[in-house]
């Protein structure tokens, strides 16, 4: 039965604030070796292709379970399947409070990687409660869950400073006592999503084959929105975990404020979510995501020259507000790239979302491992840059190829339309 506090909500309410407080959890799980990764490095003595694995591999396991999950809520509801992730992530978190080596922490990541799994879960779910007309918003309200990136940026480096080394009860010292804590809040927020959720919940693919859910797959315009969320979700992903290494590299900054910064480029990047729906509900989702790519690009060029090239230098000022610049384009463009699905797909939002939010979790765990190589062969920092520039006039080229065609056909109608009705009027007067 729901808390007094949650009985006056309307039942897609609940779903759509619990969802999204379960999904912050977990992305912060799934993400928390962008910060907890430093020390680990510093400890184990990992080289920067082993730290790329080590922060990639979780973003693997959370990337290739999507699509299944994302049908299988359409089949059985949402409220199981985020109850039962909460719980399977738990223990795994866990366990990495006790890894010594780089292959345990490597298993441990793998297995507590299914947390990115919640995404396509919470999207559907959110689907099948929300009014037509305020998808996009309820959409990017939810996705706004991705602010739990910087939930470990926060408090990691603090608890890593206050817990003293020899921990404090059951909660121990160092980089070891954020897991344990994890681990205690996502089974909290299991017994509290069980509760508090409505039922009977509604799973809108229950009763239609596998073939019609899965009928998104063979559209273009499907794998062409996964491009597009592998630059606004996949490189947020690994922006997230890069910028903590790149800020003390560069820089020279210490942990504590890498942290804060790279926090401060996931603000906006996951908060500014919801006014990209609302913006996508408006005006719609083309022209957001049109203005999206522009200026992710004009931001990419001077990030990816070399210092000075371009006339000017990019000192900490500047590379921050132009990370700022690339954080407001992922927030509004994660937004739009799901309005589009629900626009194109409402009835098979599971899969087509599941298949898009996979190439966009593959995209984080691949371009985190192009970053390590490139920079290790360049001996370039700035080499991450290059690869992002690159997605991003690509996306802006291929939408551009679209919009284009479509304003083709459509000029093409109408002159058919106006020579036959010219046609009609000359057979009429004869």
């Amino acid at each position: 039965m729901a808390p007094a506090y949650l009985k006056g909500m309307k039942p897609s309410a609940r779903v759509l604030i619990l969802s999204t407080i379960s999904f912050t959890l977990l992305f912060a799980v799934w993400l928390m070796f962008g910060v907890l990764g430093v020390p680990i490095k510093e400890e184990l003595h990992l080289d920067t292709v082993q730290f790329s694995w080590l922060t990639a591999i979780a973003v693997l396991s959370g990337s290739i379970w999507r699509l299944p999950l994302g049908i299988w809520t359409d089949r059985v509801g949402g409220r199981r399947l985020m109850t039962l992730l909460l719980i399977a992530t738990a223990i795994p978190t866990l366990l990495v409070s006790h890894a010594t080596t780089f292959s345990q922490l490597m298993v441990c990541a793998f297995l507590f990687g299914i947390a990115g799994n919640s995404f396509s879960v919470g999207i559907a779910w959110n689907a099948a409660w929300a009014d037509r007309d305020r998808q996009g918003f309820a959409l990017g309200v939810f996705g706004a869950g991705n602010v739990g990136a910087s939930i470990t940026k926060l408090i990691g480096p603090a608890l890593i400073a206050l817990v003293p080394a020899g921990g404090i009860g059951l909660l121990p010292g160092g980089w070891r006592g954020v897991p344990v804590l994890y681990a205690a809040l996502l089974v909290v927020m299991a017994a509290m999503l069980w509760v508090a959720t409505p039922t009977p919940d509604r799973h809108p693919g229950s009763g239609r084959p596998l073939s019609a859910l899965l009928a998104p797959l063979r559209e273009v315009r499907t794998w062409r929105f996964g491009l597009y969320y592998v630059v606004v979700f996949g490189a947020y992903v690994a922006l997230s975990l890069w910028l903590p290494a790149y800020y003390k590299r560069v820089f020279g900054l210490p942990l504590a404020k890498a942290a804060l910064l790279t926090a401060l480029f996931i603000f906006p990047a996951s908060l500014l979510r919801p006014l990209g729906g609302w913006l996508s509900d408006r005006f719609g989702a083309r022209p957001v995501t049109y203005a999206v790519f522009i200026g992710m690009l004009l931001a990419c060029v001077p990030l990816a020259a070399p210092d000075g090239a371009l006339g000017f230098h990019v000192g900490l000022a500047q590379f921050i507000a132009l990370i700022e610049v690339l954080g407001i384009g992922m927030g509004l463009g994660k937004a739009s790239v799901y309005k589009y699905i629900a626009e194109y797909f409402p009835n098979e939002v599971g899969a087509a979302g599941g298949l898009v939010g996979t190439l966009g979790a593959l995209g984080g765990f691949v371009l985190p491992l192009g970053f390590g190589y490139l920079d290790k062969s360049s001996g370039r920092p700035e080499s991450c840059f290059w690869i992002m520039g690159a997605l991003v006039l690509a996306c802006l080229v291929w939408l551009h190829t679209v919009v284009s065609g479509m304003r083709r056909r459509n000029t093409m109608r109408v002159r058919t339309l106006v020579v036959d009705a010219a046609a009609d009027q000359v057979g009429a007067g004869a």
